[in-house]
């Protein structure tokens, strides 16, 4: 068994954790086939497969103590039993053997998170451990990140007509950023060149605040070098390219995997309501957010949050840090409830752990 942390949402009465062997036994062969087929599983099935000698009428009897327990329920179409949410959260909690990810499947995850991070950006990189999170589950893959003040390696002020100019930013990382700036009036011909030479010359890798600090530091010099109107002009594209340090930025992959292996007619209708769920992206954001209060695996079950409380999703997801060890983000699993949690919890919290990994080295 893996040595993961993860936190849970709700635990359950104590009581309830005091199901002798046989009960469960039958509680987890009705969760484990309701993870793997999403069908009731009734008393004949499973008394051919537990590990015990049972007849049907002493497992119908073990069945109607766990009912009255609120752990499984019988649907209307079936005489099996599926598990209710308060019993996956128990099963979860109390009695879910949590694997490790296999030494293939992670040099596949490092090795596809190292090359889009190297390829491209890093916001490549967390835009495969989604896709790569989605195909693992067959439910959709999010990150949640905050938006990273990179390193910056070129500025330049271009003109777009007598009023306004556009700031353009290449990150040390590849990313460009274009911010539109509005000119002071009475600007010097070459100003704008003069203010990107300026600011270039101080650059070496700095990210924006630490160049705004070195500015504001060396202010005397600066109005030595520049004329004031071209000084503001440098203040000015500082200002208006810095934004909010906590922005935040959501990647889904794989809503499509949520439409495989529908059984009903209500299945279509909950993941029609979780997609809707999915687009508001505010309460998709304030829920992950959440599970980056505290280490390791977070496992969130339906009705348990307001957001999943139509369709009865899950979602599981682990947080990442950056070189200074401060949770940045979030990766993680939306799917229906029946997702397989012992198998997602480890490649989650292993993806978290890969993606904290390319965080800390230089890039």
């Amino acid at each position: 068994m893996s040595d993961i942390p993860f936190n849970t949402v709700r635990h359950q009465p104590q009581a309830l954790s005091a199901l002798n062997e046989r009960a469960r036994e039958i509680f987890r062969q009705i969760v484990e086939s309701y993870v793997t087929t999403g069908e009731p599983l009734g008393s004949r099935n499973l008394a051919r497969i537990l590990p015990m000698s049972l007849s049907p009428a002493s497992i119908r009897n073990v069945m109607a103590d766990l009912e009255h327990s609120g752990l499984i329920f019988a649907p209307h179409t079936s005489a099996g039993r599926l598990p209710t949410e308060m019993g996956l959260r128990f099963f979860v909690d109390a009695m879910m053997e949590i694997g490790d990810v296999d030494r293939e499947e992670k040099a596949r995850i490092e090795a596809q998170m190292q090359a889009a991070a190297s390829r491209h950006t890093f916001d490549s990189a967390l835009a495969e451990a989604s896709s790569l999170l989605s195909g693992i589950s067959r439910g959709a893959g999010v990150v949640l990140t905050t938006k990273v003040d990179a390193g910056l390696k070129h500025v330049e002020f271009v003109r777009l007509d007598a009023d306004r100019a556009l700031v353009v930013l290449v990150s040390t990382d590849g990313t460009v950023e274009n911010r539109l700036l509005d000119l002071p009036p009475g600007l010097p011909a070459g100003a704008l060149q003069e203010a990107s030479n300026f600011l270039n010359a101080r650059l070496r890798g700095r990210t924006l605040d630490a160049l705004r600090a070195d500015i504001e530091a060396g202010r005397k010099a600066m109005k030595r070098e520049l004329d004031a109107i071209t000084e503001r002009l440098v203040d000015a594209g500082l200002a208006t390219t810095v934004g909010p340090s906590e922005a935040r930025q959501l990647i889904v992959r794989g809503q499509a995997n949520l439409l495989d292996d529908l059984r009903a007619a209500e299945d279509l209708e909950r993941i029609r309501l979780l997609f809707n769920d999915l687009e508001t992206q505010k309460d998709v954001i304030e829920l992950l957010a959440r599970a980056e209060q505290g280490d390791g695996v977070r496992i969130f079950i339906g009705s348990e949050n307001k957001l999943f409380s139509l369709s009865g999703s899950s979602m599981i997801a682990a947080p990442f840090r950056d070189s200074t060890q401060k949770i940045v983000g979030v990766v993680g699993v939306i799917g229906p409830t029946r997702l397989n949690y012992a198998r997602i919890v480890p490649m989650v919290d292993y993806t978290a752990r890969v993606v904290s990994g390319l965080l800390d080295r230089p890039r």
